[in-house]
């Protein structure tokens, strides 16, 4: 699944007139970067969900064929944010794991190697995460299970399952791959973020970290960076 209904408020005014998902990097839209990449990897069937300038979107898969079973998630009566999208697209999916990709996100981490070790391990969530400034992060134990979040800004820390030794940061890479166990603990109704459901499924269920500080990596989501993204242009 492509998250691809954000507003893109971060890169105003460039989305004044279109979605975040079809600003383009050397003429290429972000969403047609994502789903090449997905595709590369072997994954012939993808979700996407729209909200924001829905309509453009759907004119932009409709007059592009990039060989692949797109299926939307129609989000236009409420912008449902992580949680909630991947809660609402839950009939599009059969009993596999998922995997899901933020359209914001460029980089040439190896998708299978992220699948194949979800698989293996067979956690209900792994993210993939990495060592970069952020303000929220994400803590795991040295055996890579998810504990809890902290905000460095605010200093809220949310500790979900206690810690033998020290807790290690790392910041969420917008990349992940669910288990399909995972839609019966997304009883929520309407928009909220998924990364509140991994911290309540920490206590007792097996979230991991995947590390990928040896991939190239950019969040185009933010103005600052559509410059440095001319230089990812092959990823």
């Amino acid at each position: 699944m492509i998250f691809a209904a954000g507003l893109g408020t971060r890169l105003r005014p460039l989305t004044n007139d279109r979605p975040k998902a079809l600003v383009e990097i050397n003429g290429v839209t972000l969403l047609e970067k994502a789903i090449l990449k997905l595709k590369s990897y072997g994954f012939n069937r993808i979700v996407v969900n729209v909200h924001h300038f829905a309509d453009k979107m759907l004119d932009f898969l409709d007059t592009h064929d990039f060989g692949v079973d797109i299926i939307i998630s129609d989000e236009r009566a409420e912008l449902l944010e992580t949680g909630g999208g991947l809660r609402k697209a839950k009939l599009f999916f059969e009993d596999a794991p998922i995997l899901i990709y933020n359209v914001d996100i460029l980089t040439d981490l190896d998708l299978n190697a992220l699948y194949d070790f979800h698989v293996a391990h067979n956690a209900l969530a792994t993210l993939a995460v990495r060592q970069r400034a952020t303000s929220r992060y994400l803590l795991f134990d040295d055996n890579q299970i998810l504990h809890g979040w902290t905000n460095i800004k605010t200093g809220i820390t949310k500790i979900r399952r206690m810690p033998k030794d020290d807790l290690q940061s790392w910041a969420f890479s917008g990349i992940h791959v669910i288990h399909p166990q995972i839609f019966s603990f997304l009883e929520r109704k309407g928009a909220f973020s998924i990364i509140d459901t991994y911290l309540a499924c920490a206590a007792k269920e097996t979230i991991l970290a995947f590390p990928h500080d040896d991939t190239r990596w950019l969040d185009v989501g933010k103005h600052e960076s559509l410059a440095l993204a001319k230089g990812f242009d092959s990823l």
